[in-house]
């Protein structure tokens, strides 16, 4: 039987991700004028709404769905995306999903406040709802990410990573969210802690599962399908584990000439002679072996579910992050 993608997945519970998706609106309100006129804008860029769905199908397996797992889908969901607003003051982007950024519309110091807005209006929800135990997961979280992004960035500048510094970066950049979601979902849902470890454990599997495969296809995707430049990643002087991989398993030679050119400004960098010594060197098929690994790591930690059609989508999800293109 076919594995199912991400929208698959979420027509199983449609219902409850239309319910998220009248609160979320309503969380976001404002009694200023330009708050709400950006808010609006950002409820236009329609994303994947992948971090509710793994909430609301957290609570499912482990439970049911009930207002405290909407009110902590909403948490995550705010998190997530002043984490994106203020990600695209650091980077200076102009866009986000094809739409031009925050930023770019309104500066960087509107953006920046407005990412702190989005963050307080998701503290707010936990505390009106006397969700204390999700304030300390989230807490953790927005520690967690900081540390990944901070640590990610001394590292570029030195371009010394090496494997065990990568799965630190990327646990902490990506894995703690998901992490995030699929605890607060089996929290909204049971007390036993048995299950809300399983679901903490599988949310960071399929976290670090997710951010293996996003690095391989930085050497191996289409710009068309990605949206993005194939080698942004190299461009950016970020060492991920295909090219950690190489780096550790190549001539001396070829090594040094790849550092050499990573080295360069970013548009003498070159880009095709990188990708060229990662793919010839197995750093493509060791982060595909290492990519599936965790994704059988995450289908492992549902083993203490009963087998449900919910239980089946969030293995199938656990398939599709290592299997896609885009």
């Amino acid at each position: 039987m076919p594995k199912r993608n991400i929208s698959e997945i979420s027509h199983l519970i449609d219902e409850d991700l239309k319910r998220f998706n009248e609160l979320f609106k309503q969380s976001l309100k404002s009694k200023v004028a330009l708050v709400d006129l950006i808010t609006r804008y950002i409820l236009k860029q329609k994303g994947k709404k992948v971090r509710p769905l793994l909430v609301l199908l957290s609570s499912k397996i482990a439970g049911g769905v009930s207002g405290r797992s909407y009110r902590g889908a909403i948490l995550v969901e705010l998190l997530h995306t002043a984490t994106l607003v203020h990600d695209d003051v650091v980077d200076n982007a102009e866009t986000r999903r094809s739409f031009p950024s925050i930023n770019a519309v309104w500066k960087n110091k509107i953006a920046v406040l407005m990412g702190d807005y989005l963050l307080s209006r998701g503290l707010m929800q936990a505390v009106d709802g006397s969700d204390y135990d999700f304030l300390k997961v989230i807490t953790n979280t927005v520690r967690r990410m900081s540390e990944g992004e901070l640590l990610q960035t001394s590292k570029t500048r030195k371009l010394d990573n090496d494997e065990e510094t990568y799965f630190r970066i990327i646990s902490d950049k990506t894995a703690s969210l998901l992490s995030t979601c699929c605890e607060v979902g089996a929290r909204a849902a049971t007390e036993d802690d048995e299950k809300i470890k399983a679901m903490r454990d599988f949310g960071e599997n399929l976290g670090i599962a997710f951010q293996i495969r996003d690095d391989i296809l930085d050497f191996v995707g289409t710009s068309s399908l990605l949206g993005k430049p194939l080698g942004g990643d190299i461009k950016e002087k970020k060492l991920t584990l295909p090219l950690i991989y190489a780096l550790k398993n190549s001539p001396a030679d070829e090594v040094k000439q790849v550092i050499k050119t990573m080295k360069a400004s970013e548009k003498k960098i070159d880009v095709n002679l990188v990708i060229e010594f990662v793919k010839r060197n197995g750093g493509i098929e060791y982060a595909d072996k290492v990519a599936k690994e965790y994704s059988e790591k995450a289908k492992q930690n549902l083993s203490i579910f009963e087998n449900s059609e919910y239980k089946s989508a969030l293995s199938d999800l656990a398939d599709f992050v290592v299997e896609r293109t885009k």
